[in-house]
Parts: structure tokens; sequence; C-alpha cells
């Protein structure tokens, strides 16, 4: 029996998570769910849920955090992907706090650093040009 997994995922700014999960996609079989676009999904009959972000403020989007306590099933086998522009924060410390209330199985994360021209970084053309570059997909693949 083949496992079912879907990616919720928010990404803006630059795209830097969406490049990420859809080279995932592309060698997989997953489903994506653009949470901006698509705001609610029967996550049931999947047998794992990944999430997906940038760090915005240090975390996870708070959307993506809000789309797991709502639509995220007990129990369920989750894991997480996420960017960021300098610095990690929390990475994905709060959304697996809210995965844990859900009795959630958590297999693990995959991050990366992905092009940021956010606030001041603007003015000096941005950090981490020209990421996530082929080998932070390859990376991204591998963990999956």
């Amino acid at each position: 029996m083949e496992m079912k997994i879907a990616i919720c995922y928010y990404s803006a700014h630059h795209g830097n998570t969406r490049k990420v999960i859809q080279a995932i996609a592309q060698a997989n079989d997953v489903d994506l769910f653009d949470i901006s676009i698509q705001p609610k999904a029967s996550l049931d009959q999947y047998d794992i849920i990944g999430f997906a972000s940038g760090i915005y403020g240090f975390e996870f989007h708070e959307s993506v955090i809000g789309y797991l306590r709502q639509y995220l099933p007990m129990g369920k086998k989750v894991f997480f992907i996420y960017t960021y522009g300098g610095l990690k924060g929390k990475g994905a410390k709060t959304i697996i706090k809210a995965a844990k209330a859900k009795q959630a199985v958590i297999l693990g994360e995959f991050s990366c650093r992905g092009y940021n021209t956010f606030g001041p970084f603007k003015w000096i053309g941005g950090t981490g040009r020209g990421r996530p570059n082929n080998q932070d997909l390859e990376k991204a693949s591998a963990f999956f």
C-alpha cells in the first residue's frame, strides 16, 4: 500500500519555500496545498503531512501554525520544511509544539537559506542571493 503524503505550505516574499517543496513534489507523489489560496483541506486521508513555510519574525508563518492547529487530525505523522534569510530564529519549535498537542509523530525537519530582501536587507541587495540553490534542492529531496 502506497503512503499518501501532503505538504501544506505558505510561501510569500521570494517563493523560496515553494521552490523547495516543488522540487520534492516533482520527484515524488505528493499533494501540495498552498494555504494562501486553498484555505481548507481534509487531511484525514493522508498518512504523512508536511508543513512548510519561510521564517517570518523568527518562526514559521502564523498562518501555517494556525492551519496545523485547525486541520491536522490527531496522531498523524508530520514533518517540517522551512527557508530562512539570515537566521533560523526558533525554526520549527513553535509548530512542533502545536503538532505535539495533536499527538503527532514528528518525523523530522529540513531547512535551508533563502533569498531575503525584507526590511533593511533590501538596501544591501538582500541576503542569501541565489538560494535555495540546486544543492539545497538536492538536500531537500534526500531529506524527503
